[in-house]
């Protein structure tokens, strides 16, 4: 006796190849979104509220958290890469390209007939050696030292994807002196101990660090 299947009369039936390449192209409808935004030429996009509030910004976090996503794969990538910038404080655009373009290749190898079990495998075998690489290429950074001239060029790499490079310079500046002066010995910064005054009548290039000691 064959199977019986019992599915709400609108719903729509579709085969595990076509939900592959749905599935495939909601990633890569999301990379084309934001692919625009990386870099330090990336372009600004403008976001109107419902209420017709304007926001303008580069900024990969801003930009998924104001998306109303509704297919599930681009939300479970959106929130990966948000879950990265909360973390880590940057990567989010990079990380929704590399998913994106990971998706894309694999599509390409799917359409020849190679099962998705082997992408997989290949996944997870790149991603040992990604690990393996970054543990050989890594520098460890002595906190104990006075020279910020790293922190600053890594605070300059983060922020210039953000905001034009005078003004990224300025900060950079300004967000090392702030890590360096609540920064304590073998303890997680707490950056709460920042904070932040928006002054609404000064310009950005205004904006100055004043130690709270």
């Amino acid at each position: 006796m064959s199977r019986v299947k019992v599915v709400n009369p609108n719903a729509d039936v579709i085969g595990k190849n076509h939900a592959v390449g749905m599935n495939i192209q909601a990633a890569k409808s999301l990379m084309g979104v934001v692919k625009s935004n990386l870099g330090p030429t990336g372009t600004m996009k403008m976001l109107v509220s419902g209420a017709g509030t304007i926001k303008i910004t580069k900024d990969g976090k801003v930009l998924l958290d104001e998306m109303q996503l509704q297919h599930p794969t681009a939300a479970l990538i959106a929130r990966t890469a948000t879950a990265q910038d909360d973390i880590t404080g940057d990567g989010t655009t990079s990380n929704v390209l590399f998913t994106g373009e990971l998706l894309r290749q694999a599509s390409i190898h799917l359409a020849e007939g190679l099962h998705p079990r082997v992408i997989v495998e290949g996944f997870e075998m790149a991603r040992d050696r990604c690990m393996a690489f970054v543990e050989e290429f890594k520098d460890k950074i002595d906190t104990k030292s006075e020279n910020s001239e790293l922190l600053l060029n890594v605070a300059k790499s983060s922020i210039r994807t953000k905001v034009h490079q005078k003004l990224a310079d300025h900060l950079a500046d300004i967000v090392v002196r702030c890590i360096k002066c609540i920064h304590k010995p073998d303890v997680p910064i707490d950056l709460h101990m920042v904070e932040i005054m928006h002054m609404v009548h000064k310009s950005d290039m205004d904006t100055r660090y004043i130690d709270g000691q």
